[in-house]
């Protein structure tokens, strides 16, 4: 079985978050990156793959040589090799574009992605990508096991969870569930020795345009200031909640 992890290149949550050109693009700098958590998830159930069926795994990016750093942490992680699309990502559908191209030529039986990466949160790329693949899709993807060409599949849904059944070749859009926290993999010596060796391709990116185009970021409104009142004077207590808070 040939598995692609797509693999996004974004902002740890700790950092501090600008914007530049009249707050139409994210300022990078001085901004620590990391591997998108949902695609983390799916990385470790695809090398769980690997240890137990024997699985081929390659993850991908679309983005500058920046992402490398990222690319080589997924290899050191267990990951077989690492392509990236050498373009920016522009949006969902150019990056879906791009990873359906990466698809077809490399004949993978299962699409790994996380089901929303931690900076956009567009949500986007692995429904577009299954559509321009024909693949059966799974998001919100929480449990995934494969016999043969058999998938079978839960995801969560309002009020509970659904399992499903599926042919390879499929897409999911996974998220915690597939693995848990406390079995992601932290790299150590040899793997990052051995991640050296491994072949990291850089590949051109092929024709798409850009279907969506961020015009303006906005940060969240600052908090008020905390209004401590007396206990002793129930009554603009009760003024503040009802004209202020508006919760009574």
């Amino acid at each position: 079985m040939k598995i692609l992890v797509c693999i996004s290149h974004v902002p740890d949550t700790t950092s501090k978050i600008n914007f530049t050109n009249g707050d139409s693009e994210f300022d990078a700098s001085g901004v620590q990156f990391v591997i998108n958590p949902n695609d983390e998830f799916g990385l470790t159930r695809a090398i769980w793959f690997k240890e137990q069926q024997g699985a081929n795994v390659t993850v991908v990016n679309v983005g500058g040589p920046d992402a490398e750093a990222t690319l080589r942490k997924a290899l050191a992680i267990g990951a077989d090799e690492a392509i990236r699309v050498n373009a920016a990502p522009t949006d969902g559908f150019f990056v879906a574009k791009q990873l359906a191209e990466v698809v077809k030529q490399g004949g993978y039986d299962l699409v790994i992605a996380g089901k929303e990466s931690l900076d956009y949160n567009g949500g986007m790329v692995p429904g577009m990508l299954a559509g321009l693949l024909g693949f059966d899709f799974v998001n919100s993807c929480i449990k995934l096991d494969v016999t043969d060409n058999d998938a079978k599949a839960v995801r969560e849904i309002d009020g509970g969870k659904e399992t499903l059944t599926a042919k390879l070749p499929m897409v999911i859009g996974g998220q915690k569930g597939l693995v848990e926290e406390k079995d992601l993999r932290i790299p150590n010596m040899r793997g990052i020795m051995m991640a050296r060796q491994k072949a990291l391709v850089v590949l051109d990116p092929v024709t798409a345009n850009a279907a969506t185009k961020a015009v303006k970021f906005e940060k969240p409104a600052p908090k008020s200031a905390v209004k401590l009142i007396s206990p002793d004077n129930l009554d603009e207590l009760v003024s503040l909640l009802h004209n202020e808070a508006k919760v009574i």
